[in-house]
């Protein structure tokens, strides 16, 4: 009878063992997954359209038009308590507006890689770590003041009224001087 006893006991001994270290052995095993970044892979994103004034001589020449799309890592922009977005637009006015040139009316090149690289790096900073991965032009356009007044560039197509499609439209070519 204390034979019987013994093996119980014996039994019992080796089962909790056993659970115990299997146990340990997942959760060491699991843990050790969590600590492998997940690569939820890049997303990209569009910023809105951001109208960046021109200012030369304490005047308006023109506005840029800047439309851009930045990639990020999806994991780490679930984690983020703030859209990034409002950063990138930020840092893409400061930028265009501070070393955006505009000579004889007309907007000088860029270097857009440089230019590029200091939004990402200025978005970066303000969001304390490598978020965003890159930064691409989507669109950047260049208005004139005097275009943006004469309606040059603008799709009158679509927002003339229904009558005014007969009408011959010289009149207005012969305003802008083009």
């Amino acid at each position: 009878m204390i034979r019987f006893i013994i093996i119980g006991v014996w039994v019992c001994a080796v089962a909790l063992g056993s659970s115990y270290a299997a146990a340990y052995w997942t959760a060491g095993a699991a843990s050790s997954k969590a600590e492998e970044p997940y690569l939820a892979g890049l997303e990209y994103r569009r910023t809105p359209n951001v109208t960046i004034p021109m200012i030369v001589n304490g005047g308006v020449q023109g506005y840029v038009l800047a439309r851009l799309v930045y990639t990020a890592d999806a994991a780490m922009l679930r984690t983020l308590p703030v859209e990034p977005v409002i950063f990138v637009v930020n840092a893409a006015f400061e930028e265009i507006y501070t070393n955006g040139r505009v000579e004889s009316g007309k907007v000088s090149k860029y270097n857009l890689n440089e230019m590029l690289q200091r939004i990402k790096v200025a978005t970066n900073t303000r969001l304390n770590g490598e978020v965003i991965r890159d930064v691409l032009v989507d669109s950047l356009n260049y208005i004139d003041k005097t275009d943006m007044r004469s309606g040059v560039g603008v799709n009158t197509a679509s927002s003339a009224s229904p009558k005014d499609h007969g009408k011959d439209h010289k009149s207005s070519e012969g305003k802008s001087g083009h």
